[in-house]
């Protein structure tokens, strides 16, 4: 009896962080703008996972308490069952209404403070927290070192990939700090990765070329687990997808219903890059004989009501359909159910369609492997996760996002080789049951948790430095007699009145209409 005590493990107490979004064990609104995405659905489906299991003792799933008249008073309900095991806990996060992941910056620190006063009052601490995504992980860190508890962290977007893609699509450095605060977000992110004793990614790719930007950098700390899917939700059509709902709507739009659908599914955000799939559609008139286009970018009202971000993304998704003239070939629904997505991935396959994930960077694609397990072959970015899900089921193809003609090229190519895509969903279909079962994913997950609980596994020190002036936002120039500014440049000598406008460009203060 001794010997068994001292083999058998204690089963784990494990506490989940994701602050923004909307959360909920039911109906989620995956879609209803940039924070409700696959994030959200992967903790709520991990939370439910864990608690199946015999060697969990209880999953708590942290997350924002939003009390607004313009969200569903469930999000205002400070405590979710999700199973005898596991619960959603809604925290005080200082603002009540529902605000975008950029605005709660601000709030965080209340977020922590009610946090550890919740986790202080329950009956034994957890034996591990895991923060979701930058914000989490700015609290989850406040937490571990407070309690004493290891930090495993999962990133599911990172900062300085997302700034370099949005740079590179035409936005401007000031816009990506006014709208998306992404230097605060970075430097969150490398608080983060100095204390997380763990960091888990979907791909080995995400390690090497998106972590590997950070200066906290520790990949001995890291380890790939690829998220899971539900195969009782998502599986290969079965004759009756017609008949459906949603199969329905979509005729409202389409001229020629029976073509073969090109589907994009995604939340409405710049990244996810859908105006450049709809604009390589428009310039391939060959395209648009071979099939449809169907666009399902979350749910809407009324767009002038939505948040500037999500507001804007629909916009020009209009704009992009009316300027290259797609009525009639082009679906874009107003409303979908959390239900419906897997009917929709099964009416494409029922088509012999396509999806296409044409985002600057995918960090994994939970709608990749959503739609493979439906049999639908894959276009997808080379940028991210998409890389790992096509080499592990080999049914799809990469390609790089801001080539709108390559784009259209590959699509038109997979649509229209019989055989080829037939092969093609076959493979998505056995490789997502092979590789991506939530079973295997929970499996291999407590495998890396459960060492750090028994402190059975060494964790690797680095000495971490910060590069000098990484962060520094502005610059002064000045003459060495201290006289431009006081100096029309027209009466100065060359050299200083080039040194006056330089002065005056570089400086983020000076009034640039000046220079």
């Amino acid at each position: 009896m001794k010997r068994q005590a001292v083999t058998e493990k204690k089963p784990l107490f494990i506490v989940l962080i994701s602050v923004h979004g909307l959360i909920r064990g039911h109906d989620l609104e995956l879609g209803r703008d940039a924070d409700t995405g696959g994030q959200s659905k992967y903790v709520v489906e991990l939370a439910r996972a864990l608690g199946e299991r015999a060697d969990v003792e209880r999953v708590v799933l942290l997350t924002r308490r939003v009390i607004d008249s313009q969200v569903s008073a469930d999000y205002a309900e400070p405590l979710e069952h999700l199973s005898d095991k596991a619960n959603i806990v809604r925290i005080e996060c200082g603002e009540q209404k529902y605000l975008r992941k950029e605005m709660l910056w601000d709030s965080l620190d209340s977020f922590s403070d009610n946090a550890l006063a919740y986790l202080k009052s329950q009956e034994r601490l957890p034996d591990v927290l895991h923060s979701h995504y930058a914000d989490a992980g700015y609290v989850g860190s406040r937490l571990s070192h407070q309690l004493g508890v290891p930090l495993v962290h999962t990133g599911h977007s990172l900062g300085h990939n997302k700034r370099k893609q949005l740079l590179a699509s035409g936005i401007r450095r000031r816009e990506l700090e006014s709208t998306y605060h992404i230097s605060r977000r970075i430097e969150a992110e490398e608080t983060t990765l100095g204390v997380a004793e763990r960091v888990i990614t979907s791909t080995q790719q995400e390690i090497e070329q998106q972590y590997g930007l950070y200066d906290f950098y520790q990949p001995e700390r890291m380890r790939v687990i690829p998220p899971g899917t539900d195969l009782l939700q998502f599986f290969p059509p079965q004759g009756d997808e017609g008949n459906s709902e949603i199969a329905v709507e979509l005729t409202r739009f389409l001229t020629q219903p029976d073509k073969p659908i090109i589907l994009a599914l995604s939340r409405p955000d710049p990244k996810k890059n859908i105006v450049a799939l709809i604009e390589a559609y428009g310039e391939s008139p060959q395209l648009q004989q071979a099939a449809n286009l169907v666009i399902v970018a979350g749910n809407r009202d009324d767009i002038q009501d939505m948040e500037d971000v999500p507001r804007g993304v629909l916009s020009d998704i209009l704009l992009a359909i009316d300027k290259y003239d797609l009525y009639g070939k082009v679906a874009y629904p107003k409303h979908h159910k959390a239900e419906q997505v897997a009917q929709l991935y099964r009416l494409a396959a029922a088509s012999r369609g396509v999806f296409v994930n044409p985002a600057l960077t995918e960090p994994f694609g939970l709608t990749l492997i959503e739609a493979a397990a439906c049999g639908l072959p894959l276009v997808a970015t080379e940028d991210g996760g998409p890389s790992d899900i096509i080499r592990n089921c080999q049914n799809g193809h990469l390609i790089n996002p801001l080539d709108k003609a390559a784009m259209a090229e590959t699509v038109l190519r997979t649509l229209l080789q019989t055989k080829e895509w037939q092969r093609l969903a076959q493979n998505g279909v056995q490789g997502v049951r092979h590789h991506y079962s939530w079973s295997a994913h929970v499996e291999k997950y407590l495998a890396v948790i459960r060492p750090l609980v028994e402190k059975t596994e060494p964790i690797a020190r680095m000495k971490l430095s910060r590069r000098a002036g990484v962060f520094r936002e502005r610059a002064l120039f000045t003459s060495l007699d201290l006289n431009i500014a006081n100096r029309p440049s027209s009466a100065l000598p060359p050299a200083a009145a080039w040194m006056t406008r330089w002065r005056c460009c570089a400086s983020t203060t000076y009034p640039r209409r000046t220079c």
